[in-house]
Formats: structure tokens, C-alpha cells, sequence
């Protein structure tokens, strides 16, 4: 088993996907978007379901309707502090935590300004939806490799709101609010006891690639650690501290 917080596989509508692949699609989506909450068959979106089936909508389209139902809103809107709805927008929709308070103050403008809809839109219409999923290919928590153009901070800050396979984004305090708007680090925490998974006791292997650090006659290269698990974040933070970028963390024997 992975460190609990791992990059999906890409899931992608294709012109030949069979029905079969195309539930597993549809499954993919309500997964990410609804934070793995159980859906009952009468809260699917029928119609949206049928125009993804006819084509006449893309699997970006289908996400944006899915965001913007009454199911999504009831789980993370109308009980939720603000700062979480944001947050979990983040993670939902573009497969990341928020990367500072100037993205969460953004977001507050847009809904205290333009509304609900306009709050979704502005990350599926985003660049960055676009460039990492397109039109067709179902989001996904990026996480386990440092991302271009995205903070080292983010890194961590992804595990903390990523608490397992089976765990869910029922809780309605936002995680992320005290580091980001104190512009402070984020440790990475295990899932609490009786989570879906325990890695207190693995070792994890890192892949990153070394950064110049201080020293500009550092030659970069490929680094390989093995850690046990509270060895992990200090190990990350030694790698982004020293300009390297993390490629990969896997749980080895």
C-alpha cells in the first residue's frame, strides 16, 4: 500500500469508451468532486449523466455541474465556514490546497461579489484546470511530486487535507486557515488512529531531484532517500529548503 495520499490514474473520456468505462468515469467524478461522500442513486445527475453519454457535454462540463448541484452544496456550502467551501474547491476542482491567503482572499471576492456559480467557474475555467485536465480527463488529487509553477509549501499542505482512500471532507473546519494565513510552514500528520491507513510504522522512499542550494557549483542530480515515516516531513523540508523538488514518495518494504 502507498502513502495515503498518492497521485490517482489519469481517468479520461476517450471517442471509443465503452458504457462500462463510462460509469467508471462518472463514479470517478462524483468521487472527487463530492470528497468520497455516498451518493444515492436518487442524488445522481440524471441528465447531466445523459448528456455526457450523448457527448453533448465534456467530462469538465459534467465536474461543473456536479460542483454546482444542490448535493455539493448541502455537503460543503450551507453548513461549511467559508475558508473551508474554499478550500475544499481546491482540492475538489483543481487537485490542490489553496497555495496563500492571497488565493483564498481571491475567492472571497469572487463569491461576496459575483455569486456561487461564478466561484465555481472560476477554477474550472481556469488556466490551470485547462493545462493539467483539460476537457476530458477526470481531476485528481496531485500530490506526491512537486508541482510547476505551485509552491514546495503545497506539498504538504495536500496531505493535510488528503486523510486516506476511504476518508471523507465531512468536516466543516477548515484545515489549512491557521498556516496559510500566518504564512507558516505545514508538517505532514499521519491519518488519525482508525483511519483507513496506518504509516506510522513503514518507511517511505523519496525521489527528488537536487536543487543548487547556496552553493552554484552544486551540480544537480537525482537524490533517493529512505525514511521512516517521522523522519518524513523533515526529510521533504530539507529537500525544498536546498531547492530540490520532489518527484516522487512511495512506501517501500
Amino acid at each position: 500500500m502507498s502513502l495515503w495520499a498518492i497521485d490517482s490514474p489519469t481517468v479520461e473520456l476517450r471517442p471509443n469508451t465503452s458504457e462500462s468505462e463510462l460509469q467508471t468515469l462518472i463514479r470517478a467524478v462524483y468521487k472527487q468532486v463530492l470528497g468520497n461522500a455516498h451518493l444515492l442513486e436518487s442524488e445522481r445527475l440524471a441528465t447531466a449523466e445523459s448528456q455526457l453519454r450523448d457527448r453533448k457535454i465534456s467530462i469538465r462540463e459534467f465536474v461543473n455541474a456536479v460542483a454546482k448541484s444542490e448535493i455539493y452544496q448541502s455537503l460543503f456550502f450551507n453548513s461549511s465556514s467559508q475558508y473551508r467551501f474554499i478550500e475544499l474547491n481546491f482540492k475538489h476542482l483543481l487537485g490542490r490546497p489553496p497555495a496563500d491567503q492571497a488565493e483564498i482572499s481571491e475567492h472571497v471576492r469572487i463569491y461576496n461579489e459575483q455569486g456561487y456559480d461564478a466561484e465555481i467557474d472560476s477554477y474550472i475555467d481556469s488556466n490551470e484546470y485547462q493545462q493539467n485536465f483539460g476537457e476530458n480527463i477526470v481531476p485528481y488529487v496531485r500530490s506526491t511530486s512537486s508541482q510547476i509553477g505551485i509552491k514546495n509549501v503545497t506539498f504538504n499542505r495536500t496531505f493535510s487535507l488528503v486523510r486516506g482512500f476511504a476518508s471523507s471532507d465531512s468536516e466543516r473546519k477548515a484545515k489549512l486557515i491557521g498556516d496559510i494565513g500566518s504564512n507558516l510552514p505545514t508538517s505532514i500528520k499521519a491519518p488519525a488512529a482508525g483511519s483507513s491507513v496506518s504509516s506510522t510504522d513503514k518507511r517511505f522512499l523519496i525521489k527528488a531531484v537536487k536543487g543548487a542550494g547556496n552553493n552554484l557549483r552544486t551540480r544537480l542530480g537525482n537524490l533517493e532517500y529512505v525514511v521512516n515515516y517521522n523522519q518524513l516531513s523533515g526529510q521533504v523540508q530539507n529537500i525544498h529548503r536546498t531547492g530540490g523538488k520532489i518527484i516522487s514518495i512511495t512506501e517501500v518494504a
